[in-house]
């Protein structure tokens, strides 16, 4: 099977070759713009908008045109690919998978990606790459790049430059070490609890530096709008911005890693983090209740990163052969996992679980677990027999990992 993996490198380069990459970055953002600007007035005057090829044509007289000849100093296959983002960007937004694109700005995501392989040389051995129009760039190499090189995007992230260098290799089939299957529920107070019993304690990196950030914010306000202070208290900000996005990856592919190689079958709820997290200040002419705690819950809830720990464990899994399944929240925290009774009143408290029918007692989050890997088995046995389940949103499976139907998984909590 082919595997597709990037790496991530940050870049060492010279005064120069950062000036060229800050010119590469604003002539992607500009044609970002301009194009999606020349969409919106064809809607406006009721033409339909153009393809990829229809723009490609427009860039070749931008770069050659009087009004805008500094494009043609930047590499043509970024600016390329920055047109295809756009189409891509409207498919999206058609199929509801996102909003309306929205025009780029300047320090924000400034990238640029290079396409074709023929055009980057890499040289391993002495850590640096070779890109068009900048030349060798020497780069941090702290893991060797496994596979043929497809592409390659640099971006600017906390003042740095870095490299992703995206591979493609065959391999074989993988095939899961770990017997175990495990249920894991997502919360705020614990990060991740999982049936066996072990869980996550909550990093908090947004709330870590917060007061750090506030007056990095505060100070940056006081200065005058684009002049040099402004700049400097800006990078400031953008550099502790950085560090908890940096914190919070790092935390969440370590625990990725840890349960993805320990465990072959994982089962997690459907949460819909975007809506969980909406705001609750409702309307002038429907006000919202609660306003300030709900603010304070949204905020943890992002702060988490529970929809990149998903996606961690679901490329993770498959890597390893395991199997990821996603099972409706519904009912999971109120079912009692001895009787199987459901009620909202068998949570008492954030923390603790009651059946006020059997009076079986544990720790809500562990019962919520329990009950996620239940419902996960229940599925899969539902995909095994081919018999007909309703679809959970999001739901993976690894085509390399099967369970025989008489075979129980390893693991499994007996009450």
């Amino acid at each position: 099977m082919q595997r597709l993996q990037a790496f991530r490198y940050e870049l060492m380069p010279t005064g120069e070759q950062q000036r060229q990459m800050r010119r590469f970055a604003g002539s992607c953002r500009f044609v970002f713009n301009r194009a999606l600007a020349l969409q919106k007035e064809r809607y406006e005057r009721g033409e339909k908008k153009l393809g990829y090829a229809g723009l490609c044509k427009l860039l070749t007289e931008w770069r050659n045109g009087p009004e805008t000849p500094w494009l043609a100093d930047a590499p043509v296959h970024p600016l390329q690919q920055t047109l295809k983002d756009l189409e891509r960007a409207y498919a999206n937004f058609f199929a509801k998978r996102a909003g309306f694109p929205r025009f780029k700005k300047k320090g924000q995501h400034d990238s640029f990606r290079y396409p074709d392989p023929k055009q980057i040389k890499l040289d391993q051995g002495n850590s640096r790459i070779f890109l068009p129009k900048l030349g060798w760039l020497r780069y941090r190499n702290s893991r060797k790049v496994l596979g043929e090189v497809k592409n390659v995007t640099v971006s600017a992230s906390g003042g740095k430059w870095f490299v992703s260098i995206q591979t493609e290799r065959e391999i074989q089939a993988p095939v899961p070490k770990a017997t175990s299957a495990v249920g894991i529920d997502m919360g705020v107070t614990r990060f991740a609890t999982l049936s066996d019993g072990t869980f996550y304690a909550p990093l908090n990196s947004f709330k870590r530096h917060e007061d750090c950030l506030r007056r990095a914010q505060q100070a940056m306000s006081r200065k005058t709008k684009f002049s040099n202070n402004w700049k400097k208290a800006k990078a400031r900000v953008q550099k502790i911005h950085a560090r908890i996005g940096d914190v919070r990856r790092d935390y969440l592919h370590k625990a990725t890693t840890t349960i993805s190689q320990n465990h072959a079958m994982v089962c997690i709820e459907d949460l819909q983090v975007r809506n969980m997290s909406r705001s609750a200040a409702g309307t002038t002419e429907n006000p919202g209740k609660n306003v300030r705690a709900k603010s304070g819950l949204n905020k943890a809830i992002l702060d988490q990163g529970w929809f990149e720990f998903r996606r961690q464990l679901d490329y993770k899994l498959a890597w390893a052969g395991g199997h990821l399944i996603v099972v409706p929240p519904q009912n999971t925290s109120r079912t009692c996992p001895a009787c199987g009774h459901v009620s909202a009143d068998n949570r008492q408290t954030q923390a603790r679980f009651l059946c006020v029918e059997c009076g079986f007692e544990e720790n809500a989050d562990l019962v919520g677990a329990i009950n996620i890997l239940r419902a996960g088995h229940a599925r899969f046995a539902c995909e095994v027999s081919g018999a007909v389940m309703p679809p959970a949103a999001g739901t993976h499976r690894s085509d390399s990992f099967r369970l025989d139907a008489g075979v129980s998984a390893v693991g499994i909590p007996r009450l």
